[in-house]
């Protein structure tokens, strides 16, 4: 069971036309954990949690004209999410295009270190996956791109 008194700072709400559908469908093509699901009355999700490594999540339905799905406003999106992993992010990204992800970027190697993926849900939402892959300083990534990078401490 997760403590939910350990939550992180920073919470994405993810807002969906069939929030139950898409907690479901997230836990099976991207891996989520299920935290916390309250349910009205009718069986209908009324707020869920969920956690990706120590990353947390809330998954709800669309509740008025400023909180809605992709799917309802045309496929855009005002937010994406993203997520870091740990584990291989090439087999994620395979799973995940099983379980019906649209794939929109396929796993490359960022100029930072970090193998990537882009993914859209059923829903339309976009979802990002990174893994470390090799430690590269911030002076050299500024050197081979041409970038010119700050860093507080």
């Amino acid at each position: 069971m997760a403590d939910m008194s350990k939550r992180p700072a920073l919470v994405s709400a993810v807002v969906y036309k069939d929030a139950m559908a898409a907690f479901e469908w997230l836990q099976s093509a991207f891996g989520f954990e299920p935290a916390m699901l309250i349910t009205d009355a009718d069986g209908n999700l009324a707020h869920s949690e969920m956690i990706f490594g120590d990353g947390w999540i809330m998954v709800g339905n669309e509740w008025s004209d400023d909180h809605r799905s992709p799917a309802n406003l045309g496929g855009k999106n005002t937010q994406t999410v993203h997520v870091q992993m740990s584990t291989d992010i090439d087999a994620h990204c395979e799973h995940a295009r099983k379980a019906g992800a649209e794939i929109l970027m396929e796993p490359e190697t960022q100029f930072y270190g970090d193998r990537t993926y882009r993914a859209r849900d059923p829903e339309g939402h976009i979802w990002t996956f990174g893994q470390t892959v090799k430690q590269v300083e911030p002076e050299d990534w500024d050197r081979d791109t041409g970038l010119k990078t700050k860093i507080w401490p």
